[in-house]
């Protein structure tokens, strides 16, 4: 199942299926058909169920969110500002070192804002 929003990438994790793959077939559909209501439907949070990874997944759910609307111009969705769906601690996309100063420059807001340090290209596919 590719999921349609968000929120059905997070409900289908929850539920097993891998957190990567349902973002990139959630990106897919949302590219081809980049509608509000995608983004609107609140993610079950899965700190609840899935610990330090739950939380990192919060976090980077509510980041897509915000940096979608923002390419799309929709409005931010409001559950986006929940203060679970920010990280205490900065999180980086590689663990090499040398790549620190570059993730930070060149993550996007939505990432940087919540402690996500990501690539430019973070929620780019080909």
């Amino acid at each position: 199942m590719r999921p349609q929003s968000l929120a059905e990438v997070a409900q289908l994790v929850v539920h097993g299926q891998s957190f990567d793959l349902c973002l990139a077939n959630f990106l897919d559909e949302f590219y081809a058909d980049p509608t509000e209501s995608r983004l609107g439907d609140e993610p079950m949070p899965m700190r609840m169920t899935q610990g330090e990874l739950g939380q990192l997944r919060d976090a980077y759910l509510a980041a897509t969110a915000e940096e979608l609307a923002r390419m799309q111009a929709f409005p931010c969705p409001t559950w986006t500002d929940n203060a679970h769906r920010s990280l205490r601690k900065p999180w980086f996309a590689s663990s090499l070192s040398s790549l620190r100063a570059v993730l930070i420059h060149e993550s996007p807001v939505g990432f940087r804002s919540r402690n996500l340090f990501v690539s430019a290209n973070a929620l780019s596919r080909v």
